[in-house]
């Protein structure tokens, strides 16, 4: 079992290009299966955040690759930056 706080210690990094993505905001959950849906990487604040957010990038359950010990592995869409 893991801790939801454990959980968005870890870094996301996508396995299409190597790039560390962020850390776990928040995470969807079927209420009614009680499974987890996405996960979902906050956006980090623009020009030392004044100027707006950028958006959640959202990463379904299905496209997790591996959940290791300090780094969780996704597939992501080439368009993610």
């Amino acid at each position: 079992m893991v801790k939801i706080s454990d959980f968005q210690a870890k870094d996301v990094v996508s396995v299409v290009d190597g790039k560390r993505l962020g850390n776990i905001g928040d995470i969807d959950i079927n209420l009614t299966t009680g499974k987890i849906d996405s996960i979902i990487i906050g956006g980090y604040g623009k020009v030392l955040g004044l100027f707006g957010r950028d958006e959640e990038v959202v990463i379904p359950w299905r496209n997790i690759i591996k959940v290791g010990k300090d780094v969780i592995l996704v597939r992501t869409q080439n368009n993610i930056e």
